[in-house]
């Protein structure tokens, strides 16, 4: 694929093949195309060039929440939820939009058999994230990292086949980064994940594969240690980094 804003090439013919059932990570210096990338996966934004295939499915014309209803989520650079709702409000609205992924429409009002099974998906999430005893309170009350396990928790209850985390890490305590990896340990047994993070040392436990942009082009992808110890990432990566930091 490749995305262009105007004369500019943010992503550069990138082709990526995600396998169900393994975590991959995505990493690269800021500005390496990483989260313009997600943005073409989950339809926020349209490929220039290339397509998209969801399984035997060409997506690439879909909006972002018929790919939810294929079963695709995602999470946000910045925690994307409702800070004047309550926890409870936040999961049973999201999870409540997407809830018929054979419906092309996005649906507000259900039958009671079906609003049983929501509540219960939302229930089973809210648990799993370890928020059951904070669904009353308003989420601009959460700390960071409960909002991060929020937001996780929404994708949770959709049942996702594949979920995209964008800089989940980010902003989080050595013990919520703790809480976080132990989740994504357990997600990764019902869907596939993909992970944008800079924190690489923190998911080399979880992920199978890792793949390094720069300046939007796929520079290399494999095994993670073996792509860590590439000459061309250890530059592109970290000295970058190591150069921002004396500059």
């Amino acid at each position: 694929m490749t995305k262009r804003f105007g004369s500019q090439t943010a992503v550069d013919q990138i082709n990526l093949r995600f396998v169900a059932g393994q975590a991959s990570g995505i990493i690269g210096p800021n500005g390496s195309g990483k989260s313009t990338l997600f943005n073409m996966l989950t339809g926020h934004l349209p490929p220039s060039v290339g397509k998209i295939e969801f399984g035997e499915l060409d997506i690439t014309a879909l909006p972002p929440h018929e790919r939810v209803g294929l079963g695709m989520a995602r999470t946000f650079q910045l925690v994307s939820v409702f800070d004047s709702m309550t926890v409870w409000e936040n999961l049973v609205l999201s999870t409540g939009r997407f809830a018929d992924r054979g419906s092309r429409h996005r649906q507000f009002f259900f039958g009671p058999a079906r609003s049983k099974t929501i509540l219960e998906d939302c229930l089973g999430a809210l648990e799993r994230v370890g928020l059951q005893d904070k669904a009353g309170a308003r989420t601009s009350e959460l700390s960071y990292g409960d909002k991060r396990m929020l937001e996780i928790g929404i994708a949770l209850s959709l049942k996702p086949k594949l979920l995209l985390l964008d800089e989940p890490l980010a902003g989080l305590s050595d013990h919520e980064i703790g809480d976080v990896v132990d989740l994504l340990h357990e997600m990764k047994q019902n869907c596939t994940l993909v992970i944008i993070e800079h924190k690489i040392s923190k998911i080399m436990g979880l992920i199978e594969r890792l793949s390094v942009l720069n300046d939007g082009v796929l520079i290399c992808e494999g095994e993670p240690e073996s792509v860590l110890s590439d000459p061309e990432v250890r530059e592109c990566y970290w000295g970058k980094q190591v150069s921002n930091a004396e500059g």
